[in-house]
């Protein structure tokens, strides 16, 4: 019986307290979405900076990539999957809110990870922490080295020189390596791309390396290590150019996105108060007339 009353007597005192939550909440998330907005646009204009930058460092940084290459192709280096050890390097940065930038890497190297042939053994190298958080879930055995502090400020010559010799003193003799790295094409697109490196042993081997006069031991020795440094440095460049540039975009759609949601949030604002207000004058007029009669 009694819950039979509380039944018919709510709705009234449900509604009017409806109303008045909805009304908060909506000011709450409609101030949370402003703030959110003026946090994307700061972010926007920072990685604008940010990326006139990095673009005017990568065009002199690619001729370091260009011709550790040139060397490699001419030499005719030969690459066996079969080979036994295996090694790949993965070019990221500590740094998110940049879109896909380093999930794309990740993917491909679970990818080369889950369908290598049996007998092969693939150690890891990585570059930045994202790449080390989202390897270590599964392939924490597998990690050599990693390195963090990458993509808070703009990538030097001697970052590379202590990437690559830390590579270079690795206890292990890798037969085959790989570096996945993201390569600039414009503001709104960029390549997930795999640089070969290679090894002194392979370098020595290669069918037509005689084409280059005077080169003994010690020369090719130094040339594999700065050839490694330069390729480092390339990629290097062209993830942080692609990380920025990738930013930018995010942060200008998440602007937009959050602009249409705090005009929505307004519109949803300015109806509920209206009927709110509607309906307390409804009442009002109702009590006068009640009153009167």
């Amino acid at each position: 019986m009694f819950s039979r009353v509380v039944k018919n007597l709510s709705p009234q005192c449900v509604i009017q307290a409806r109303n008045m939550a909805t009304l908060k909440e909506i000011s709450v998330r409609l101030k949370s979405v402003t703030n959110i907005q003026k946090i994307t646009k700061s972010m926007k204009m920072v990685s604008a900076a940010k990326y006139a930058r990095a673009e005017r460092e990568l065009k002199p940084a690619r001729s370091y990539g260009r011709g550790a290459r040139a060397f490699f192709e001419k030499a005719e280096i030969e690459r066996d999957d079969k080979q036994p050890n295996h090694l790949v390097v993965a070019m990221t940065s500590d740094r998110g809110l940049c879109g896909a930038v380093h999930s794309n890497i990740v993917r491909k190297i679970k990818h080369r990870l889950a369908e290598q042939p049996t007998g092969v053994s693939t150690k890891i190298v990585v570059i930045g922490d994202k790449a080390r958080t989202m390897l270590a879930r599964l392939y924490s055995k597998d990690i050599l080295v990693a390195f963090n502090e990458i993509g808070k400020k703009a990538a030097t010559f001697s970052d590379a020189v202590i990437i690559a010799e830390s590579i270079l003193d690795l206890d292990y003799e890798f037969d085959l390596a790989d570096l996945y790295y993201n390569q600039f094409k414009s503001v709104v697109s960029y390549k997930t791309t795999t640089l070969p490196l290679y090894s002194l042993q392979s370098i020595s081997q290669a069918e037509k390396l005689n084409v280059y006069d005077s080169l003994d031991e010690e020369v090719l020795r130094c040339y594999n290590e700065f050839a490694l440094t330069s390729l480092i440095f390339f990629a290097l460049k062209e993830c942080a150019t692609s990380e920025q540039s990738s930013r930018m975009t995010s942060m200008d759609s998440a602007s937009k996105n959050a602009g249409e949601m705090i005009d929505k949030l307004r519109l949803t604002f300015n109806r509920t108060r209206q009927a709110v207000i509607t309906r307390e004058l409804i009442e009002i007029i109702s009590g006068a007339a009640a009153l009167k009669s």
